[in-house]
């Protein structure tokens, strides 16, 4: 006859639960990134905005649009704060009304290495995806 042996083989596992989460909650590290990813879109958002205004600016100049009609006007009140830290940089070639502002270029440029610079601090210091903030 055949004799037929069971073997019973018991492993023991050590501490098989999940080891808690060290640090914040899952909820509170998507919210701040989520909050850092809406503010690197703000960041690109304002320098957008001001690029454009900088646009009109150089190109009102560039056809020698007069200053005192309303869009002029207020093309050239809302971005001389802007430019203004630039003036004197470069010189400003002129022909009859026209102007090329080259404060305005200048601007342009350093202000996108800034916004380029604030959004790669927040990438650098709280690295996310998009990925990482989806619904």
């Amino acid at each position: 006859m055949t004799e037929i042996i069971k073997e019973t083989v018991v492993t023991q596992k050590e501490n098989s639960t999940a080891p808690a989460a060290k640090g914040e909650a899952p909820q509170k590290v998507y919210n701040k990134k989520k909050t850092i990813f809406r503010s690197n879109q703000v960041i690109w958002y304002i320098l957008g905005f001001i690029e454009v205004l900088l646009t009109f600016r150089f190109i009102l100049k560039l056809l020698g649009a007069n200053q005192y009609v309303g869009f002029t006007s207020l093309v050239y009140s809302i971005t001389s704060p802007l430019a203004a830290p630039f003036r004197g940089i470069l010189g400003t070639p002129s022909t009859g009304n026209s102007t090329i502002d080259t404060a305005s270029i200048i601007a342009g440029i350093v202000y996108l290495c800034i916004a380029w610079g604030l959004v790669y601090l927040l990438n650098l210091i709280y690295p996310i995806t998009p990925g990482d903030v989806e619904t």
